[in-house]
C-alpha cells in the first residue's frame, strides 16, 4: 500500500518516539533512600536522608555515574516497620531502583530483607547492629557488636574497674539480641548474675522517674556501676535529661551509649552529662584531613555550619563511595554483578583509615569511646590501635559461634555451620 508523505512523516515521528522514550528513562540511576522522615525514629534518621542527597550531589558533580546522573528517590517508611517493607518493595519493583540506603533500627532492616532477598535488591545497613545475621543482599556499614559493644564493655571494666553493670534498652531486637551477647560476655569475665540489671522500655519512653531511681539504688552496692544504653531514638532525650534532674554525674555511674551521637546531642543541655560516653566507630570532632574536607562539603549542601555529622553519616558515606567502586568495577549496576564486585572494595574512612568490604559483607572499622563535652561535642579518650573487622555471627553465643559467612564462591552463604558443613537459612548455590 502506497503511503502519503504525511503518513511517512507521521510513523516516522512515531517511531522516533518510541525508540526514544526508553533511553530517556535509562538517562538516569536511580538511588532509594529509605529512612524515617516522621515518628519517634525521625530525630535520628532524618539526617541519613540529607546525607544521601548530599553524597548524590556530589557524585552528579563528578559526572555521574556510568556516563549518567544519578537521581534520590525518597521515601518516608515513618517510624512504622510494616511500612518499611512496602516502601522497600514500591523502590525495587515500581522505581527500579540500584540500590537503596536505609533503614536504622534492626526491625525495620528485618522487616525489609525478605524483600530485598526476593526481589534481589541492594540495601546499604549503616546503624550498628546486633549481628547474628549476613545476607546476600545487604552490606552492613555499621558496627557489629564485636566493633562496638564488646570493646565498649572491655573499656569500662579495665579502664574504668567497673563490676556492676546495667543494660538498659528499647524493646526491640537489636537492643534484646545486643544485651544477649553481653551477658554472655560478662558472664564468661567472671560477673555473677546478680550485678547485672536488664531493663527495656517501648520506643517513645518519656517517664524515666523510676527507672533511673532504680539505676541509682542498683549503683549504691558498693561496687562501681555503670550504664550500657542500647535506647533509641527520640527517648534519650528524656532519658538523660532525667540522669541530669536526679544527679546521675559519670564519676558515680558512667553510661556508655550504642544509639547516641552527634546528633542526639544537639537536641539536649549537655552540661549535666559531661564525662557520660558513648561508643562508635566515628565521632564529629575527629581531627583529620578527610573528616575536615567532608564536613565542609557537608555544611556547604546543608547551608549550616552548625548541622552536627554523626557515625550512621559517616558509615552512609563509606557505603555509598564502596557501592560507586563496585558500579564502575563491574561496568553495571546489575545487583549479581555490583555483589561481586564490592567484595573486597577499599575506600577511605574519615577517621584516617581505609575500610575494607569483607566477604560477609561487613567492613573493616576503628572502635571509639567519646566523652561527652559541655559543648555537645564528643573528645576521644579511647581508640583501637587498627581497623577491626566485622564479625556477622558472635562468638560468645553457643549457636552462633561456629558459624560463618562468605559471600564469595568459597562458601557463597551467610551461615555456614562449620560443624555440619551446612548451610541453612538464605543459600544462593
Amino acid at each position: 500500500m502506497k503511503l502519503s508523505i504525511r503518513s511517512l512523516l507521521t510513523s516516522m515521528v512515531a517511531a522516533l518516539v518510541v525508540s526514544t522514550t526508553p533511553v530517556r528513562a535509562e538517562d538516569t540511576i536511580k538511588v532509594g533512600v529509605l529512612h524515617s522522615l516522621s515518628g519517634t525514629m525521625a530525630i535520628s534518621e532524618t539526617t541519613l536522608k540529607d546525607t544521601m542527597l548530599m553524597l548524590i550531589d556530589e557524585q552528579n558533580k563528578k559526572g555521574g555515574l556510568l556516563g549518567k546522573k544519578l537521581e534520590a528517590v525518597v521515601v518516608d517508611p515513618a517510624s512504622n516497620w510494616p511500612l518499611f517493607a512496602e516502601k522497600a518493595r514500591e523502590l525495587l519493583a515500581k522505581d527500579k531502583v540500584a540500590a537503596v540506603f536505609g533503614c536504622w533500627t534492626s526491625v525495620s532492616r528485618k522487616s525489609v530483607l525478605p524483600v530485598f532477598e526476593e526481589l534481589n535488591g541492594l540495601l546499604f545497613y549503616p546503624v550498628q547492629y546486633e549481628g547474628e545475621e549476613s545476607s546476600k543482599n545487604v552490606f552492613y556499614t555499621g558496627a557489629a557488636p564485636n566493633q562496638q559493644a564488646i570493646p565498649a564493655v572491655d573499656y569500662l571494666m579495665n579502664d574504668l574497674g567497673v563490676k556492676r553493670w546495667v543494660l538498659a534498652g528499647t524493646d526491640y531486637v537489636y537492643p534484646r539480641t545486643t544485651n544477649k551477647i553481653l551477658e554472655a560476655y560478662l558472664k564468661s569475665k567472671g560477673v555473677a548474675e546478680a550485678d547485672i540489671m536488664i531493663n527495656y522500655t517501648p520506643f517513645g519512653h518519656s517517664d524515666w522517674q523510676s527507672i533511673v531511681s532504680d539505676i541509682k539504688k542498683f549503683g549504691s552496692a558498693g561496687k562501681k556501676t555503670a550504664v550500657v544504653s542500647t535506647i533509641n531514638g527520640d527517648a534519650n532525650v528524656p532519658f538523660y535529661k532525667e540522669l541530669g534532674n536526679q544527679g546521675v554525674s559519670a564519676a558515680d555511674i558512667p553510661v556508655v551509649a550504642f544509639s547516641v551521637g552527634d546528633e542526639e546531642l544537639s537536641g539536649i543541655d549537655t552540661k549535666p552529662l559531661v564525662g557520660h560516653l558513648a561508643a562508635w566507630n566515628y565521632f564529629m570532632s575527629i581531627d583529620d584531613p578527610a573528616n575536615a574536607a567532608a564536613l565542609k562539603t557537608w555544611h556547604t549542601f546543608i547551608k549550616n555550619d552548625k548541622r552536627t555529622f554523626n557515625d550512621p553519616m559517616e558509615a552512609h558515606v563509606i557505603g555509598f563511595n564502596m557501592w560507586v567502586k563496585a558500579v564502575e568495577a563491574a561496568k553495571s549496576t546489575d545487583p549479581a554483578a555490583v555483589q561481586k564486585a564490592i567484595i573486597g572494595v577499599e575506600t577511605p574512612n574519615l577517621t584516617g583509615g581505609i575500610s575494607k568490604m569483607l566477604p560477609n559483607h561487613h567492613i573493616t572499622k576503628p572502635v571509639l569511646i567519646g566523652e561527652i563535652q559541655a559543648n555537645g561535642q564528643f573528645e576521644t579518650v579511647w581508640k583501637t590501635e587498627g581497623l577491626v573487622p566485622g564479625d556477622a555471627w558472635s562468638d560468645f553465643l553457643p549457636d552462633s559461634k561456629v558459624i560463618e559467612a562468605d559471600w564469595t564462591d568459597k562458601l557463597n552463604c551467610g551461615n555456614y555451620n562449620t560443624v555440619t558443613k551446612k548451610c541453612s537459612g538464605q543459600n544462593y548455590k
